[in-house]
């Protein structure tokens, strides 16, 4: 946590518009997306946000799909928080912080119902493709959440089919076939700081803040799920300025998100 000090001389700086490193309180580092890093994987994507670096990669499965929906294949998504990416975290199991990363992102993906799951059905009750998404952060500098989110968004879009020979995956073989994701869920996490509300917080930031919350939306402006973090307390006209600000930073980083493929695939996700 950060001392009491540095987080008086935060909401210092917010009561002058300023912070730290000179930003806005609405903007975002400078965001940096690149997809199909990863040969190994079926899609991959590497997204930088200020010093915050995180890589995510895509496997597919064939499994049995869960018998209260045996129609539909699963998407499930891990975080892994290396020591190497912050002294805070330490090696071994997933601690409660990196299963909050992967639910929060993992939620945001699923309730969108931008998946059509029921296309990753083989053969319904014995067979169905699974999704595995890995978050990884190579360096942690605050705002794991929306640059985690962004990199297993960008990743599962970029991401294709291995062939299958035989009843058995080649996954030396890559089909033309993408994974059917209609929509691009975006995750924007809204910090509050003493009175101030902020996007993607350093890490000093992150430390100071007395509350979050995760907003994850689709292309339509539809609202997909909500994480509220910390300690502090949030007023009905706090959620309405987090909601509004969130809807807004999506537009902008969908964009980005979208550029990024562009180029490798040739197709527009409009």
């Amino acid at each position: 946590m950060v001392d009491i000090e540095t987080k008086k001389h935060i909401i210092e700086c917010l009561t002058k518009g300023v912070r730290y490193d000179g930003r806005s309180m609405t903007e975002f580092r400078p965001i940096e997306v690149r997809t199909g890093l990863i040969e190994t994987a079926e899609g991959s994507a590497q997204v930088k946000c200020g010093n915050t670096e995180v890589i995510a990669g895509v496997k597919m499965t064939m499994e049995k799909p869960y018998p209260d929906t045996p129609n539909e294949g699963i998407l499930m998504v891990g975080a892994e928080l290396l020591p190497l990416s912050n002294p805070r975290y330490e090696s071994g199991p997933p601690d409660a912080y990196a299963i909050e990363v992967a639910r929060v992102i993992d939620r945001g993906i699923r309730e969108s119902k931008s998946l059509d799951n029921k296309r990753l059905c083989i053969q319904a009750g014995e067979k169905v493709w699974t999704i595995n998404v890995d978050i990884c952060p190579i360096n942690d500098d605050g705002n794991l959440f929306d640059v985690g989110s962004m990199a297993a968004v960008a990743a599962i879009l970029s991401a294709t089919f291995p062939a299958v020979e035989n009843d058995k995956i080649n996954y030396k073989k890559r089909t033309a076939e993408k994974i059917p994701l209609a929509k691009i869920p975006i995750a924007v996490t809204v910090s509050k700081i003493g009175g101030f509300f902020i996007v993607d917080p350093q890490e000093s930031e992150e430390q100071s803040c007395d509350t979050r919350l995760t907003v994850t939306t689709t292309d339509d402006g539809n609202l997909c799920a909500l994480q509220k973090g910390g300690y502090g307390t949030l007023t009905i006209p706090d959620i309405d300025k987090m909601l509004t600000l969130a809807l807004a930073k999506a537009t902008e980083i969908r964009k980005l998100i979208k550029d990024s493929l562009v180029p490798r695939t040739g197709e527009s996700y409009e």
